[in-house]
């Protein structure tokens, strides 16, 4: 439908229907029809998109590129009118940690150039290696000892299982049934946690018994001279996982330089040294550890509420602004930052006054544990750990998040909030014709919606499609502004804007769930 019919009917909708400040449920259909119009045919979100991949680069916690996004878009939020846009510390992070070189290759058995990336927070080789290579496999620790004496200035090469051929595309989107079953979804009564299962204790047990391993196995390497390490977390097609290979705190114990590799390349190595071929690698990491500033930071600004009862309460929404390394954090979660951005300057160049005042946060340290929004919760609303409230939880009407990657917006996760439930599928209800129809009284989890469900407040992630978020790009080293469908981000702009429209003109806030009791281990 082109613009000027969707104004049209806007308008003739607008005359019969009372304003959404009268009605407290159903929406504005005019204010909606100007959402969608500048949403969709004046959008700026792959622009923005394009400043926070490919102009800011890799954006991981505490390093200069989170430094520079978090001034970039302080300055961009102020120019669409946002207000109080401030960058504010959330508490104590760790060390910054930023790579200025990083280089590998094969120079016999002949010359071929590697994919690879430092493991985050690992250290520099201090100028450039040239060393043999050492496979090292190792399931016990009996078998890790038969490798003593043998690994002095050489570049350990640790195993990788193979990829295997996929005869399925990476890339889905939603069934119908897949949605509809979502919608179906009725949690089932509160009930005593059952004790875990005998297989999930033996996948825990083994799992711990893995990574103890490993902390024996670099302990090894650095005490018996290892000059490197070259790892991979698996991948296909030339993509590799990535991660941190040290802790970001600033005391953590020394470790070797090392490298994640695409999996094809590490396999490939290691067949030659088995069939006993010389292999000879040069490699050459230069990377900088920051410990002046250990605080971690958010993204905050407003769109000032309106209304002299309900100014003072807030609707949020926001998502991560930190991402890995090996790549420019576009999925994961610049798609994110971007949409939301866009809500808030939609909602500006349409001339919104909302009645409650609307704020975004571009969370920081996401990825190490939720942190940003954690901190920012506990400081603003409640520390779960004790569950005392502070003035401002209150004031919370709702939060928004985005966090699934690129893909469209289907629907949203009320979190187990039937009453919220209800209100959504109104509010769904004009976005139809673009796909976004389904809410799930399931949660979801991994997003920084939880640091506010977790203290009682309401806050939601959005449903999107999957498409290769997670078979290709999801803490990869392909995650980059290829991977974002400009048209799926137009419409989850558009949404999201209606969503957080609609919570800040309502008469009143969303529906809470009970309050949780106090949880005392997940003290900060």
């Amino acid at each position: 439908m082109n613009a000027f019919r969707l104004l049209a009917l806007a308008g003739g909708l607008a005359v019969a229907a009372p304003s959404l400040a009268q009605q407290g449920t159903k929406a504005d259909q005019a204010t909606l029809a100007k959402i969608k119009d500048e949403g969709l045919n004046r959008s700026r979100v792959m622009e923005t998109a394009f400043y926070l991949t490919d102009v800011c680069g890799p954006r991981l916690a505490n390093s200069e590129g989170l430094n520079r996004a978090n001034q970039w878009t302080q300055k961009q939020l102020t120019s669409w009118g946002l207000t109080k846009a401030t960058i504010e510390p959330w508490g104590t992070f760790g060390r910054g940690w930023d790579i200025d070189k990083s280089y590998v290759a094969m120079t016999a058995p002949y010359y071929h150039t590697l994919i690879g990336a430092p493991k985050a927070w690992t250290p520099s080789t201090n100028g450039v290696l040239k060393k043999q290579v050492v496979v090292v496999k190792a399931t016990t620790e009996a078998e890790l000892y038969k490798y003593k004496g043998q690994l002095r200035d050489k570049i350990v090469l640790l195993d990788v299982t193979a990829p295997k051929t996929s005869f399925e595309a990476d890339a889905k989107r939603y069934s119908d049934d897949e949605l509809q079953k979502m919608a179906a979804f009725k949690p089932e009564a509160p009930a005593a946690a059952a004790p875990a299962s005998a297989e999930m204790e033996q996948r825990m047990a083994q799992r711990r018994a893995l990574l103890a391993l490993r902390t024996k196995m670099s302990d090894m390497m650095l005490s018996e001279g290892a000059a490197a390490i070259l790892s991979s977390r698996g991948g296909s097609d030339g993509t590799f996982f990535t991660s941190n290979g040290a802790p970001y705190a600033a005391d953590a114990k020394p470790v070797l330089p090392e490298l994640e590799m695409a999996p094809e390349d590490q396999l490939r190595l290691i067949r030659l040294a088995e069939a006993g071929i010389p292999v000879e690698l040069e490699l050459e990491t230069r990377t900088r550890f920051q410990t002046q500033d250990l605080k971690g930071y958010n993204v905050v600004a407003e769109i000032p509420g309106t209304d002299k009862k309900l100014k003072s309460e807030i609707v949020m929404l926001g998502a991560h602004l930190d991402s890995w390394h090996a790549a420019t954090g576009a999925t994961d979660n610049a798609a994110g930052c971007a949409v939301m951005m866009e809500a808030v300057r939609i909602l500006k160049a349409a001339g919104v006054q909302p009645r409650r005042t609307i704020r975004i946060a571009l969370w920081g340290e996401e990825e190490q544990g939720l942190f940003g929004s954690r901190g920012y919760v506990k400081n603003h609303f409640a520390d779960p750990a004790t569950m005392k409230l502070l003035p401002e939880h209150e004031k919370l009407a709702a939060y928004f998040n985005l966090d699934n990657g690129a893909g469209k917006i289907r629907g949203i996760y009320a979190q187990g909030n039937e009453a919220a439930a209800s209100i959504f599928q109104e509010w769904l209800k004009p976005f139809a014709d673009m796909g976004a129809t389904t809410v799930t009284l399931r949660n979801t989890g991994g997003t920084d919606h939880l640091s506010f469900d977790a203290v009682g407040l309401p806050g939601f992630q959005f449903i999107q499609d999957p498409l290769d978020y997670g078979t290709r790009t999801h803490h990869t080293n392909m995650d980059t502004y290829e991977r974002l469908p400009a048209d799926d981000l137009k419409q989850a702009s558009v949404v999201v804007a209606s969503f957080v429209y609609q919570a800040a003109m309502r008469d009143a806030k969303l529906p809470r769930k009970p309050l949780p009791a106090a949880k005392p281990e997940q003290r900060m």
